[in-house]
């Protein structure tokens, strides 16, 4: 029990910001108005997702450095989870959008660079299923993995400030904390980052527990 004391804690975080986007008092500002709650979802669901990709390309260094399957398991369940979350993601930025700037999916690039990026990551699911060899279904997707978090990177965060964009903080826009949230706010926003990032990681632990059985019961 002691183990899982970061559950409990997830719990408590998730509970305290749904309260919070709720029904917590936010500052009235034009345009965003009550919309500005979303922050408390949709950025702490795109932190989550990145620190989770980081994750999975670590666990694809380790499978390449010692061969072990388990990490190879690993791996591509914090991307299968880092996926979910980048959905959820891209689902209250449309809804976030739609109110603001009129529409659900603008020509934006980094709307436009997210894209790309999920779909590569799509592909990698595909890829892993496109092999009957499980050692080298598990080498090449260690590798195009590591390729594909050294490549979204900077597609998402240094694309789209070489260019106009919606986005705050990109295309030479103010970040958006630099004007719109307060520190109520923040007393909210840093621990949705925190509760959203344990809830991912106790959803892998979930599925690789499962992937685990699973290679048992196969044996």
């Amino acid at each position: 029990m002691k183990k899982n004391w970061w559950k409990g804690l997830a719990v408590l975080i998730l509970t305290y910001v749904i309260l919070q986007g709720l029904v917590g008092g936010v500052p009235r500002q034009p345009i965003l108005n009550e919309s500005i709650r979303n922050v408390y979802f949709h950025v702490p669901l795109w932190f989550g997702m990145i620190i989770m990709l980081l994750t999975s390309a670590v666990y694809s260094i380790r499978y390449l450095r010692n061969g072990r399957f388990d990490d190879d398991g690993v791996a591509v369940e914090f991307a299968n989870t880092a996926i979910l979350f980048g959905f959820l993601g891209c689902l209250t930025g449309a809804l976030w959008a739609n109110f603001t700037w009129g529409e659900p999916w603008p020509n934006d690039p980094k709307l436009n660079s997210v894209a790309v990026g999920m779909l590569m990551y799509l592909a990698y699911l595909i890829l892993r299923g496109s092999f009957d060899d499980e050692q080298r279904r598990a080498r090449i997707s260690a590798v195009y993995n590591i390729f594909a978090f050294a490549v979204f990177v900077p597609l998402i965060f240094v694309v789209p400030r070489l260019t106009d964009s919606l986005h705050p903080g990109n295309g030479g826009n103010p970040a958006f904390g630099k004007y719109d949230m307060d520190s109520q706010m923040r007393m909210v926003f840093y621990p949705a980052v925190i509760g959203f990032t344990l809830l991912g990681v106790w959803i892998t632990e979930l599925r690789v527990r499962l992937r685990r059985v699973k290679a048992v019961l196969e044996e």
